[in-house]
């Protein structure tokens, strides 16, 4: 592609070296850059890829783009910019010309929920047949492919990339997770977001975002992006806030359960497997039978619903693809262990998180609840005590141990949590080895227990100083119990 063509009306600080010539890809890796590529030096968090330049331009780099001049090399062109965050996404956009334009774009936001919302949005517009794509914490889904991405929300360039492969798949819709970080990062810059869905915001990533206020204003950030809808829970606070600051600028549609809303869960009837709701919109009701339980199951249902009555689809649609959806890995997943005791994983990872799964869990709970759970490493260290008393206040027995520990000491990971579950009454273990962590609840489990394997979800693996060890909490259960 032209140099020219691709930077179109971008504003340019300055340029040293031809413009009209033709790039042949872009990349922020200077070790993967090609002949006749463009390198992005992009400062990162713990690198400068300023520091990168000279062994892209080894590898075959013919233009660098960069926020910092440095010394340029003749027959290299150099594009000085302001932002290399801003100007990565907008050129991945127009290098992959303009995907996010040539279909429905529903972005979710919110701490809790944002990937079950989309699975259901899914299953909702391909019940109108309309073929829709997903890209998010599970990874980027076409149909029935599912490939695994790095971060939630990707870096531009694959993420365009990837709305690039669903226009040429012939897909009409994406349901995409945008996180806060990505707002902040300006990912999820020069993308035409259609309709925007935020569920809920409670405490978490303020190792990032330094306070709940600064995690609220990325958030809401989203919500001026959009063209045609926002769709806010209105029962949550935070919720509450978007309406107020964002208003009417767009459409404006509104979900609940315990306040008044445009669409409203009446009729609930909570089960272990499952939950059964009156979904009322406009007067009109449907009854719904969800295959997720849970309070939280009904709100990511009524997001979903919100984005379907957005688009036109009608009430019985709706119902059908909500129904359609059989479970989602990771999220209250029951894993089947033919015993006399229940084990499910989920993947909540924050105080919040934890408390709706176990107030979930206290609706059909026979016998003791136990808690396998830990904290992810080089993270938000503040929700840690808070993750402790939650599972003190609302588990039986708990099994603490290590979740991803990426550069910290998982004991000292432990000890954070300590803090907080110390000041409630509950028995627990410290077992800092994962897997001998889910095989000593599995041994001390009896009649009617559950098992909640808490924070990994859909990871079948473990961070541990800059390594990947694979570790599936499914596999790990069925082995204990000799389950073939």
């Amino acid at each position: 592609m032209n140099l020219v063509e691709l930077f179109g009306d971008y504003p340019i600080l300055k340029t040293v070296g031809e413009m009209n010539k033709d790039i042949l890809g872009i990349k922020h890796d200077s070790r993967k850059i090609k002949l006749n590529e463009l390198f992005i030096a992009k400062k990162g968090f713990t690198k400068d890829g300023h520091k990168f330049i000279n062994e892209a331009i080894k590898n075959g780099a013919s233009t660098i783009l960069l926020d910092e001049m440095t010394e340029t090399i003749p027959g290299i062109t150099y594009i000085l910019v302001k932002d290399t965050y801003d100007a990565v996404s907008y050129i991945s956009s127009r290098y992959f010309d303009e995907p996010s334009k040539k279909m429905t774009m529903v972005a979710i936001t919110g701490t809790n929920g944002k990937t079950s919302t989309s699975y259901l949005i899914q299953s909702i517009l391909n019940a109108n047949c309309i073929n829709t794509g997903i890209i998010g914490t599970l990874g980027v889904k076409i149909d029935d492919n599912l490939n695994k991405l790095e971060n939630t929300t990707p870096e531009p360039i694959s993420l365009h990339y990837n709305l690039y492969k669903m226009v040429k798949a012939n897909i009409k819709a994406c349901a995409m997770e945008v996180s806060s970080h990505a707002l902040e990062l300006k990912r999820a810059e020069y993308i035409d977001f259609d309709i925007g869905v935020f569920t809920n915001l409670t405490k978490d990533h303020l190792d990032y975002h330094k306070s709940m206020d600064n995690y609220f204003h990325s958030k809401l950030k989203l919500f001026y992006k959009t063209t045609k809808y926002n769709i806010i829970n209105i029962d949550d606070v935070y919720g509450r806030k978007i309406i107020d600051e964002a208003g009417n600028r767009v459409h404006l549609l509104t979900y609940g359960i315990e306040n008044n809303a445009d669409i409203v869960a009446k009729d609930i009837n909570y089960r272990m497997d499952k939950v059964s709701f009156s979904l009322n919109f406009n007067g009109y009701d449907v009854d719904i039978i969800l295959n997720m339980p849970g309070k939280f199951s009904i709100y990511n249902a009524l997001a979903a619903a919100s984005v379907g009555v957005a688009l036109g689809i009608d009430l019985w649609t709706i119902k059908a693809g909500l129904e359609a959806v059989e479970g989602i890995k990771g999220r209250f997943e029951i894993v089947p262990t033919n015993r006399d005791f229940s084990v499910i994983i989920d993947f909540a990872h924050t105080a919040d998180g934890l408390e709706k799964v176990l107030k979930v869990i206290h609706q059909f709970a026979e016998g003791r609840i136990i808690v396998v759970f830990g904290a992810g490493g080089n993270r938000d260290r503040t929700k840690r005590p808070d993750m402790g008393m939650v599972v003190g206040l609302n588990a039986d027995f708990a099994v603490i141990t290590s979740d991803n520990p990426r550069n910290e000491e998982p004991s000292a990971i432990i000890e954070d949590i300590l803090t907080g579950i110390k000041n409630t009454k509950i028995e627990y273990k410290v077992i800092i080895d994962r897997k001998e962590a889910i095989e000593y609840a599995l041994k001390i489990a009896r009649t009617n227990d559950i098992i909640l394997l808490a924070g990994k979800g859909h990871e079948t693996y473990t961070i541990f100083k800059d390594n990947i060890y694979p570790l599936d909490e499914r596999q790990i259960v069925l082995d204990y119990l000799d389950i073939i």
